[in-house]
């Protein structure tokens, strides 16, 4: 991952000063899932194993979902034919790096998520035709809760030492559509997933401190 020397150290020392003891990960845990962990806009052509993508997914199950509803679904988007398919949907600036990526994946809200609530959720057996008879509930609930895993999806590839590249610049019914021709998922974030290449980094932009965001009552 690309490093800043000067201002990375003094940011770290800055840190560590004030917040030592404060977290139990590790300094270079932190980097890596986010201090300097960043949104990748080229790869090498260093391939993405389904070992890894198996990992990967092994880690970001255990986000916590309202009813443990677990509603994101997962496309890996490999051949190249499903490859041209989706570019054809991704907006312009986004084009040539999903183009080249190792690996795409499409990540979704499963709309008939309340289906699997007998399996994940068998301690309530009314889950499922709770959700059943409320169409806008289950939907904001798939969106929310998938979303909330998507974060999750993201911090997983950073643990395994790729980096990821999220993008909502994309015709989303178009790709729901095109990836999911049941109806019944929509298509949240596609995340382009590799070793960082050349010029990967855009200017990390300003992020609001502690005070601007939080407050106590």
């Amino acid at each position: 991952m690309t490093t800043f020397p000067e201002t990375r150290s003094q940011q770290l020392d800055e840190f560590e000063a004030e917040f030592a003891g404060q977290l139990r990960l590790s300094p270079e845990a932190q980097d890596l899932l986010f201090r300097e962990a960043r949104t990748a806009n080229t790869f090498t052509d260093e391939p993405v194993s389904d070992e890894q993508v198996r990992a990967i997914y092994d880690l970001a199950k255990w986000a916590p979902t309202s009813m443990n509803n677990q509603p994101l679904r997962i496309v890996l988007v490999r051949s190249p034919e499903a490859r041209a398919r989706l570019v054809e949907h991704m907006g312009d600036g986004n084009k040539p790096k999903t183009s080249t990526a190792p690996l795409v994946a499409i990540l979704a809200a499963d709309e008939a998520f309340h289906e699997e609530l007998p399996k994940t959720f068998p301690h309530f057996p009314g889950a499922r035709d709770l959700f059943a008879a409320n169409d806008e509930m289950r939907l904001k609930s798939a969106e929310l809760n998938a979303t909330l895993q998507v974060a999750y999806f993201i911090l997983a590839v950073r643990a395994a030492g790729l980096a990821a590249g999220p993008m909502t610049g994309f015709d989303a019914d178009a790709v729901s559509r095109e990836f999911f021709p049941d109806g019944e998922h929509r298509a949240l974030v596609v995340v382009n997933i590799g070793r960082p290449g050349e010029n990967a980094w855009f200017d990390r932009n300003p992020r609001l401190d502690y005070d601007e965001v939080v407050t106590t009552v």
